[in-house]
């Protein structure tokens, strides 16, 4: 990473850590971005989405999403980059949760939140919809900067990748919608 990004990340991060935290949102913040963990809020909300025809689109859409973004993120860049987390860097740093994984860039959570989200936002119908996805992964890309675990352009990566995959996902499963939807929609002979 280059030095005026890895400080001003570092200053970011510090100033986060002793301006916002507090004994209401640690809690709150802890908890949600725990939630993330995997992948597993995020699977489990498009595995809900799939239980509805109306929303089954954006349910398979965010799915393809999310893999793609496994792909990219885990197996590939960050074992390619090997950042390493804020409290191995920052002396005196105290991260909220446990992180095993020693790689930082870019952050995986706000990968599957935002490619999550991108893939609601093409896919989906109702707009409200749109916009609770839209929030939750940006609260996501917060809680991973409250509690401590990535660097600001860890995240910001994290989103920018995300909602790529997001845009991706949702073309795949779009052109194989269109390819499919025929074979199911003739009438039986």
């Amino acid at each position: 990473m280059p030095n005026f990004i890895q400080q001003f990340d570092e200053q970011a991060l510090v100033w986060i850590a002793e301006h916002l935290r507090c004994g209401l949102l640690d809690p709150l913040m802890k908890l949600y971005t725990q939630l993330g963990n995997s992948g597993m809020l995020f699977i489990v909300l498009g595995l809900v989405l799939l239980l509805f025809k109306p929303t089954r689109k954006a349910g398979f859409s965010a799915l393809c999403a999310m893999l793609i973004g496994l792909v990219v993120v885990n197996f590939t860049i960050k074992p390619l980059v090997a950042r390493d987390r804020p409290w191995l860097v920052i002396e005196d740093f105290v991260n909220l949760v446990p992180e095993h994984d020693p790689n930082s860039f870019p952050s995986g959570h706000t990968n599957a939140a935002f490619a999550f989200a991108l893939a609601v936002c093409v896919s989906a119908q109702k707009k409200w919809l749109k916009v609770a996805a839209v929030c939750a992964a940006v609260v996501m890309g917060l809680s991973r900067l409250y509690v401590g675990v990535h660097f600001p352009s860890d995240v910001l990566a994290g989103a920018v990748i995300g909602s790529l995959c997001g845009l991706l996902g949702a073309w795949v499963v779009k052109k194989a919608w269109e390819r499919l939807s025929p074979r199911f929609q003739k009438a039986p002979e």
